[in-house]
């Protein structure tokens, strides 16, 4: 006897709804895996990016795939019109992969449909998916959620994916995937940039606090010397230190996730643990840009393209000590050379945008909110000319 299946399927934080006409032993279980609700793709050109769509199909039972032979997929949205697409599909290979063209702009509902001899078998539907721009944040505790005070974006376009779960969601600090429990300048930072450029900002957080540069060298890069918390080090004999290359792991473990020209840019903030150290965990500002110039080229190694990395200048230690200049010019060294693009200078932000009434090294939310608008202010003119060369 025939029956209606309704099968309801969860994936991140899409819901998905599969109907199939099957015998009542028979199962059609379609999981999707891109793309996501709050997904967004980095767009190509300024007006255009492109949509992925992909799958998989798990029949068990009886049920006959050679009755399937249409996938198409429709976005609505204001600047779209709302028609099927077809997508390329198989019913002899149980995975789907597709891709479709979209403008740049808002949120669009996405909808997709499966169908067999003109009966649709299989429904799911996205509520948000964007094309905009992508960035990937890396560097130490004022990269990552050790702000004085949680930030949350103000424009619903900005959000934030966590490369621990593959989930997607608006961005609120903590934001995921980076250390810490308090504010970031990612709201502030994606608030800008949504403002000014009128497209979804999708926010990667990477950073881990009181990281040493050396820390993010690949597995087995020997160093001068350990970093002052010891953290991602291996001792190999009398005073040997070599890094585990767990945060340059995590660095392109993002890269691959989202593929060659997959996103924008990775914007790194970091110094402060490199400034001031004790004599015996210090390095120098020449050792600082050697050992950051061999994380950049390494990156861009193992994405497989030329990733855009800006380099913000940070030093700040104390209220006492606000600025290192040799180490600032060691991260200016690898812009004036054509190895970076230019970060914002930091060290300017100076008590009065402190945590503990400006004795900390961390911002207060006046701090994060001027932090996020000078990174926009450095990335800004660079992406602009960017969608004017396409």
């Amino acid at each position: 006897m025939k029956a209606l299946l309704i099968l309801i399927l969860f994936h991140g934080s899409l819901l998905v709804t599969a109907c199939a006409q099957t015998d009542s032993a028979d199962r059609l279980k379609i999981t999707l895996s891109s793309p996501l609700n709050y997904q967004v793709f980095q767009r190509q050109t300024k007006a255009v990016g492109t949509i992925i769509i992909a799958g998989q199909l798990e029949v068990q039972g009886h049920t006959a795939l050679t009755n399937l032979d249409r996938l198409e997929a429709c976005l609505i949205g204001n600047t779209v019109t709302n028609a099927w697409a077809p997508l390329p599909f198989d019913n002899r290979v149980r995975r789907f992969r597709g891709e479709l063209a979209a403008p740049a702009g808002g949120w669009y509902r996405l909808e997709i449909r499966l169908t067999g001899h003109g009966l649709v078998a299989w429904t799911a539907t996205v509520e948000h998916v964007g094309v905009g721009e992508l960035f990937l944040v890396a560097g130490q505790s004022n990269s990552a959620n050790h702000g004085e005070e949680k930030q949350s974006a103000k424009s619903p376009l900005v959000v934030a994916y966590s490369i621990l779960d593959g989930h997607w969601q608006p961005a609120r600090d903590p934001e995921p995937g980076a250390s810490g429990k308090g504010g970031s300048f990612l709201p502030a930072f994606g608030d800008a940039m949504t403002a000014h450029f009128q497209v979804p900002v999708g926010l990667v957080a990477l950073g881990v606090g009181s990281t040493s540069v050396r820390e993010w060298l690949p597995a087995g890069d020997a160093m001068a010397a350990p970093p002052t918390t010891g953290m991602n080090t291996i001792t190999t004999g009398s005073n040997q230190w070599v890094c585990t290359g767990a945060l340059f792991d995590k660095i392109v473990a993002a890269e691959k996730t989202f593929g060659p020209h997959g996103f924008r840019a990775l914007l790194w903030h970091q110094g402060e643990s490199d400034s001031r150290q004790p004599p015996d965990r210090e390095i120098t500002p020449a050792q600082y840009r050697m050992y950051l110039q061999r994380v950049i080229e390494s990156s861009r190694t193992a994405a497989g393209w030329r990733v855009p990395w800006f380099v913000a200048q940070a030093s700040y230690h104390t209220p006492e000590d606000q600025s290192t200049p040799e180490l600032c010019a060691a991260q200016k060294s690898l812009v004036t050379d054509g190895l970076a693009l230019a970060g914002p200078a930091t060290d300017q932000l100076g008590p009065e945008f402190r945590q503990n009434n400006g004795r900390g090294i961390h911002f207060n939310a006046r701090g994060l909110q001027r932090h996020g608008q000078l990174w926009a202010e450095a990335v800004t003119p660079w992406l602009e000319q960017q969608s004017a060369d396409k």
